[in-house]
């Protein structure tokens, strides 16, 4: 109820038309859950005194990486909060030990950084880069993100599309303070800067945030929005988000009608149910790599493929 059929049918269309039956699966990793800023919204916010830190060292990445790796998945996704003191170095280490020794396309989230971080990780061989925005109307992103500015993150991401990364953004569904319209300028903005992927994400609830008692986004809004930006970014990768995943795997599929990523966590069970960035983000009493797994052959007995390798954007599968 409330889903735009002729809408959602021409986005499921696009989807085919440009990449069939396959479902990219990327391997996420949210080693730190230290973050500097402050967003209303979100669980890792540098106030929420509820929220036990960690961050795990390099060895333990690395073999998460390798977890990843062992699952047939051709990209692993490194993410953590935006961590002031993470090092720069490190992560290019990193970077280069997973590419030499694992062969996989590595994926950042890691927040606004300085360009010389991003060069550097880009020199190191990341792949891409995920900067999401959230919002795009400044008013709300400032009041959402205390002391932030939309410009300043506009002009990361610019940054990273010239060090030429296959570069991702985001939005969220719902967030509290969103007007009508809001969400549709938003992707039509994004859609002008002709990105590799973008996410759209159903606003969800968190605790030790201003809004925990907050009405979380419903299906039909996210869904809409899905196809929408499937309609205005035919060639883009739309990943279906974890926290629209918390609704099961029956939304989880209908949704792949229009996306066509996936990212299952395979971040080290002793800490991931501390990346709360929302309420049941990770909370799943199984392991990490057999949720990975059932996830796996829920595609396959879906009719969907699962290509091997890195699953690059569109432009670079193509050579275009």
């Amino acid at each position: 109820p409330g889903v735009d059929l002729a809408l959602w049918a021409e986005a499921s269309r696009l989807r085919e038309e440009y990449w069939g039956k396959n479902v990219y699966l990327r391997g996420i990793v949210e080693f730190s859950n230290h973050c500097r800023q402050n967003c209303l919204y979100c669980g890792l916010r540098r106030d929420n005194r509820e929220l036990s830190r960690y961050c795990i060292d390099a060895e333990a990445i690395f073999s998460a990486a390798k977890a990843v790796k062992g699952l047939g998945f051709g990209t692993v996704v490194l993410q953590s909060g935006e961590d002031a003191g993470g090092d720069g170095e490190d992560v290019a280490k990193l970077i280069c030990r997973i590419k030499n020794k694992l062969n996989l396309a590595v994926t950042l989230s890691l927040g606004e950084r300085e360009v010389a971080d991003y060069r550097l990780w880009r020199e190191a061989g990341a792949d891409r880069y995920l900067l999401k925005l959230e919002t795009l109307d400044e008013d709300l992103y400032a009041r959402l993100r205390p002391g932030r500015k939309l410009a300043q993150r506009l002009h990361s991401l610019q940054e990273l599309k010239d060090l030429g990364y296959e570069t991702g953004s985001g939005l969220i569904a719902g967030l509290p303070g969103e007007r009508p319209g809001d969400l549709r300028r938003g992707l039509e903005f994004l859609a002008g800067l002709h990105l590799d992927m973008l996410s759209i994400s159903p606003f969800t609830p968190a605790p030790g945030t201003p809004f925990a008692e907050a009405l979380a986004c419903g299906l039909a809004e996210i869904f809409n929005a899905m196809a929408l930006a499937r309609v205005l970014m035919p060639t883009a990768h739309i990943p279906v988000t974890s926290a629209l995943g918390l609704h099961g795997d029956d939304v989880r599929l209908a949704a792949l009608a229009v996306g066509d990523v996936l990212m299952p966590s395979l971040t080290p069970e002793a800490v991931r149910g501390a990346y709360a960035i929302y309420a049941g983000k990770n909370s799943g009493a199984e392991s990490p790599k057999a949720r990975a797994e059932a996830m796996r052959d829920l595609l396959l007995n879906a009719g969907f493929a699962l290509p091997a390798g890195p699953g690059s954007a569109w432009r670079i599968e193509r050579g275009s």
